[in-house]
């Protein structure tokens, strides 16, 4: 039977990250405060490295009719896009903050912001690095964003 492994690292401490990863979480935290979540209060922030270094932000903007909100990670590609148009990003870190209490495990990229972060690495023909944190807890480290979709929609099946 054939089973599908998921290649990670998987870091106890911020401190075990090398420091562009670091400074990378630092500015994905910073974010947290620019999501717009006022009806589920579930902040979520990603902070983009492109491949000439610079930073870029993204934080999820909720709307009323739910369908219509915007997750961290794209809005994070979309800034990269209108900075740097045709240049790929690298890395991306993404955080998560919850209302009432204190998350101590990362909050894995929805299915749509998986096909997305996918669709770019096959974009550039370049791996994106995804670290994935918490408040607390460990700190999930993937060479490729696509690891996250093992059987993805591809545009060459179009």
């Amino acid at each position: 039977m054939p089973r599908v492994t998921i290649d990670f690292s998987s870091f106890s401490e911020i401190t075990d990250l090398p420091p562009a990863d670091r400074e990378l979480l630092a500015a994905a935290t910073t974010g947290l405060a620019h999501s717009y979540a006022p009806y589920s209060n579930f902040r979520v922030a990603a902070a983009a490295r492109l491949q000439d270094g610079t930073i870029v932000m993204g934080a999820n903007i909720e709307n009323a009719a739910y369908p219509m909100c915007i997750c961290a990670e794209p809005n994070a590609l979309a800034a990269a896009a209108s900075v740097k148009p045709g240049m790929p990003v690298v890395s991306m870190a993404v955080t998560v903050k919850a209302p009432g209490r204190v998350l101590s495990a990362p909050a894995s990229p929805c299915g749509s912001c998986r096909q997305i972060l996918s669709e770019h690495e096959s974009r550039f023909g370049h791996d994106l690095r995804l670290i994935l944190r918490a408040e607390t807890g460990p700190i999930y480290v993937f060479d490729r964003a696509s690891d996250l979709l093992p059987f993805g929609f591809s545009g060459e099946l179009l």
